[in-house]
């Protein structure tokens, strides 16, 4: 919390001493029915002094001057209610000791009881007037009526952030939640309304504007429900709290909230890892992440920065990506080391070059072209920086003592039908051969599409969305994997953090999401009917594309590791000798502007 200016803790310095000074005149008055014996006037004045001479300091010392005004709750009382004990046994004592002088002989002892009470009540009011005021006066002018959905803990901090701060647009009318014994309780001054499926009833009788979703530790089903009733219900309006390991202060507000995504309604649960295993394989290491402007990188960065690195090295080609993401840490993390790097993972010498300037302790290596049709017409670019910056990047970091190094796959590499996945199989097969060389353990993570990432099929939906449709799915059972964006980074850290060297780590990512009913799901949270307000047309499968990706192979099966919902693939070992031939072979294709050429070397290459 932020501290008081000086200028009003002063004013609360000088209202506290009145208001002491005020409480034991009070209890005087009470003691002898409002007629105070004038020989008593001199004992008033000097334990009031007194009083206020060991309130101040104490009331002090607990943080009683160092509050919002605005977010005062049971804490700051409870602190009053203590610091009052504690400067009154100091005061009771004390008159106690100097009852022979003159100055406090024959003391009414009862005064002290209530003047203690008093000073609790009148110091106390004026800590909670603001709240008091806003409760009392609290306006709908100008705001949306909105309906909270989960009466628990994030529900009941929500309500408190918005009645503690008048210039939000939202008025809360009262909650919804599916449990039985939170019906009819009251939060702060609004009832529990209801159940979810009551929504509509609610909303047509208290005019509901906006919904709330205050479920962070909710599975998707329940939030799923609760934006499909509230569509029925004509609420277009809903704000969501973010899962809890979102939030670095455990804290939840209405500052915290963000529209619905696609995220929130795919039927899937989010992933909880080890994040103290993270913090040792991060804290106090140098680390250096590849493809940082991207969408994995970039969160990587984020992640990585939370747990306390003594330097990260930003590394893209990406100018201005790379100038956003380092700004952006530089705001939110003041105190962290952060190297900018523009540089290409292809150009060997440069890599070796920033590695043994910086000798970072670990690699996380994102930069990849990852774009499957688009590969599939530039397949010797995507030779070139999948597969040969992975190498120049790998090689340094053997030739360096890197302890670690992370590529990060994806499940195109399974049986690859594209160029881009090829490439990122044999970017795979690298870190395994490397990992027999030095020291450095290269670790290999898979996974499925990733939410909302750059040029992926969820932002396209939202493009042609916004445009007014059609929107272009290729195939009507086109299926693929998801993976948010958070869970991808946390796994692959953990991954880095547990792995021995030579594994390739897969996600059990639940159930393939069909593009279809995605398509219709992001069509309907934008407040929209499929197929009424914008169309759907199927465009057809492009080349390098497949209707179902694979995590895994039956070939290859898995092995379960004590990390929940993540396994390592049963890999063959490959032949060095003849994955390095044919590596060669590949190289010297490049060179010669025969596409048939490379990619028969191409496909030679993850044959082994």
């Amino acid at each position: 919390m932020n501290r008081f200016p000086w200028s009003r803790m002063a004013i609360l310095f000088l209202a506290d001493i009145v208001l002491i000074i005020f409480s034991l005149w009070i209890s005087f008055s009470l003691r002898f029915d409002g007629n105070i014996p004038v020989q008593y006037f001199s004992m008033i004045k000097n334990v009031s002094i007194l009083a206020a001479f060991f309130c101040i300091p104490i009331f002090y010392s607990v943080g009683l001057y160092s509050f919002s005004w605005s977010y005062v709750g049971i804490t700051e009382l409870l602190s009053l209610l203590k610091a009052s004990f504690i400067a009154f046994l100091f005061l009771t004592t004390t008159i106690y000791l100097s009852k022979e002088f003159p100055v406090f002989k024959g003391y009414p002892r009862s005064t002290l009881i209530t003047g203690l009470c008093l000073v609790i009540i009148f110091c106390g009011s004026v800590r909670l007037s603001k709240r008091i005021y806003l409760a009392l006066y609290k306006k709908d002018i100008g705001k949306k009526r909105t309906l909270i959905v989960g009466a628990g803990d994030a529900g009941e901090q929500i309500l408190r952030s918005v009645i503690s701060s008048p210039f939000t647009d939202y008025f809360p009318i009262g909650f919804v939640d599916d449990s039985d014994t939170k019906k009819g309780v009251i939060i702060h001054g609004l009832k529990v309304l209801g159940k979810i499926s009551d929504i509509p009833e609610i909303a047509e009788k208290n005019s509901i504007s906006q919904l709330i979703i205050a479920l962070p530790s909710a599975g998707n089903a329940i939030i799923r429900k609760a934006i499909e009733i509230a569509r029925i219900a004509g609420i277009k309006k809903i704000k969501i709290a973010p899962a809890l390991n979102e939030i670095i202060s455990g804290e939840i507000s209405f500052k915290n909230l963000k529209d619905v995504d696609v995220g929130d309604i795919l039927s899937r649960e989010q992933i909880f890892l080890d994040t103290k295993q993270i913090e040792a394989f991060i804290k106090n290491k140098t680390v250096l992440i590849t493809g940082a402007a991207g969408s994995i990188g970039s969160e990587l960065s984020r992640q990585t920065a939370k747990f306390n690195p003594s330097l990260i090295l930003l590394l893209d080609q990406d100018e201005t990506g790379i100038f956003n993401i380092s700004n952006e840490l530089e705001n939110s993390f003041p105190n962290l080391k952060i190297k900018s790097i523009i540089a290409d993972i292809g150009d060997k010498g440069r890599i070796s070059e920033i590695l043994g300037a910086f000798h970072p302790k670990i690699v996380f290596h994102a930069a990849a072209y990852k774009h499957v049709p688009l590969m599939e017409r530039n397949s010797c670019e995507a030779v070139k920086n999948n597969i040969f910056g992975t190498e120049n990047l790998a090689e340094a970091s053997v030739d360096n003592n890197v302890e670690k190094f992370v590529f990060i796959s994806t499940d195109k590499a399974v049986n690859p039908a594209s160029v881009m996945g090829m490439t990122k199989r044999v970017g795979e097969m690298i870190c395994q051969a490397q990992n027999k060389k030095g020291k450095t353990r290269f670790i290999s993570v898979r996974f499925g599409n990733v939410l909302d990432s750059r040029g992926s099929v969820i932002p396209t939906f939202r493009d042609q969305i916004k445009r007014g449709g059609p929107v272009e799915v290729t195939h009507p059972d086109m299926k693929r994997y998801f993976i948010l964006i958070s869970e991808a980074c946390l796994l692959v850290m953990q991954s880095g953090a547990a792995g021995e060297g030579g594994e390739v780590f897969v996600l059990d990512m639940g159930e393939p999401v069909k593009i279809l009913d995605l398509a219709r799901e992001m069509i309907g949270s934008s407040g929209l009917l499929p197929d009424k307000d914008i169309a759907i047309v199927f465009s057809g499968i492009r080349p390098g594309e497949k209707l179902f990706e694979e995590l895994l192979t039956a070939e290859e099966g898995t092995a379960a590791t004590k990390y929940q919902r993540i396994f390592v693939a049963k890999l063959k070992d490959i032949d060095e000798v003849k994955f390095w031939g044919n590596i060669n072979n590949l190289k010297d294709n490049l060179g010669k502007n025969n596409k048939e050429d490379l990619l028969s070397a191409l496909k030679n290459s993850i044959n082994y």
